[in-house]
């Protein structure tokens, strides 16, 4: 028997495009944007964390205020906000790891609880999950929280396996592309679709670590194609996807398919995610301290043979070239060239700050102490110069210790 909620959700469009091989192409180019977009502003604009937070929330809220005015879906608006919640959900995770120290494995176990809180909530009030059905203004801030808690998410466990665990980038988006490949079997063997679209949802996250790959420098293992230059060609990607579907309308939910049934097999979905979950926190669970332990036993061996923090060079051949720079008057080419070591250092952060606390901290304040000064408005040059003579005289008495 219809009721009269259900004529009238029927008469309705919904507000969220259709799942198609579309949706995942720029539903990843999104990902990347958000990868390489807030390094591009934080890094190469010289915004810092707290403005590129500011700002991409800023903006992010006029662009959740027109998406929530419009009455149906329009492809520009929608993609559009996906990738700012995909920059503002990567500054959250950043912001709690490099402002606030938040361990990686901490800020992955809260976004997890965040978003099964989420979801529980809006099954309690709805009764559904479908983003079919994103009719209401109350679904659509469920559907929107959902996705900006998956962002966050898909940051931080990247983080934690790319980095962290010490997997780097390759190596995570294999594994990431093998647990999408896995969800997308179990779905067509009966797997519950909401439940398999969630959890591709927040995989495809980590599949944004592609923008870092092309993005850093050849020494830390990227293509050197920079932030700036890697965000062009992902936002013109985004651009031409979202024309062509605005032209062919071949993402739009048709509103027969928003009135499916969506209790087939609905029994089979409580212990499937149980199931899923289970597995997944098994898994990392066991993976992650199977690492840690062998990641501990390198550490002692190392730190019985080697300087405090092990080899250096690297990181002084880097200061050693800002330096060169600074001297020469060209502050720009300093700046860019000092991006490298941040996230040269942050990359290693959790190997060398496992081997000696204190002198980890004690080089991490001189480099942090380094970028603000060639990061200021304006530069002074005897400031950036006698920061990174600081922190060059710091990195040589470690080696000498060696």
């Amino acid at each position: 028997m219809r009721t009269n909620q259900d004529d009238e959700n029927s008469s309705l469009f919904s507000k969220v495009p259709e799942v198609t091989i579309y949706f995942w192409i720029i539903k990843i180019l999104c990902t990347t944007v958000g990868e390489t977009a807030s390094d591009f502003l934080n890094v190469k604009l010289g915004l810092g964390l707290n403005g590129t937070s500011i700002i991409m929330g800023a903006l992010l809220l006029i662009a959740l205020f027109l998406q929530f005015k419009t009455k149906r879906y329009l492809p520009a608006l929608y993609w559009l906000t996906v990738v700012l919640v995909s920059i503002f959900g990567t500054l959250v995770t950043d912001n709690l790891t490099d402002q606030l120290g938040v361990p990686l494995q901490v800020s992955t176990t809260v976004f997890s609880i965040a978003l099964a809180l989420t979801f529980a909530v809006w099954f309690a009030v709805e009764r559904t999950l479908s983003i079919h059905s994103i009719f209401t203004w109350r679904r659509e801030s469920f559907y929107w929280l959902a996705v900006l808690v998956t962002f966050a998410l898909g940051t931080a466990s990247g983080d934690l396996l790319a980095e962290s665990l010490g997997l780097g980038y390759f190596v995570t988006g294999l594994i990431i592309a093998g647990v999408i490949a896995f969800v997308a079997f179990a779905w067509s063997i009966g797997l519950n679709p909401v439940l398999s679209f969630w959890l591709i949802y927040i995989m495809t996250r980590p599949l944004g670590f592609s923008g870092s790959f092309l993005s850093q420098a050849p020494e830390n293992g990227g293509l050197g194609l920079g932030a700036t230059v890697t965000s062009a060609i992902f936002l013109v990607a985004i651009l031409l996807t979202v024309i062509v579907l605005s032209l062919t309308k071949h993402d739009a939910v048709n509103s027969s398919s928003a009135t499916v049934d969506t209790k087939r097999k609905r029994y089979k979905a409580p212990w499937q995610i149980a199931l899923a979950l289970s597995a997944f926190v098994i898994t990392v669970g066991a993976g992650y301290y199977s690492h840690q332990a062998e990641r501990q036993q390198k550490t002692i061996v190392a730190t019985a043979s080697t300087s405090p923090l092990g080899d250096l060079s690297s990181f002084r051949t880097i200061a050693a070239d800002t330096l060169s720079l600074v001297q020469a008057g060209k502050l720009s080419a300093a700046t860019e060239r000092v991006g490298d070591l941040e996230v040269a250092w942050d990359n290693a952060q959790s190997r060398l700050k496992a081997m000696n606390p204190a002198q980890w901290s004690t080089v991490d304040t001189l480099i942090d102490h380094v970028l603000k000064q060639l990061r200021a408005k304006p530069q002074d040059p005897v400031a950036c110069k006698t920061a990174l003579d600081s922190l060059i005289a710091k990195l040589d008495a470690l080696d000498q210790r060696q």
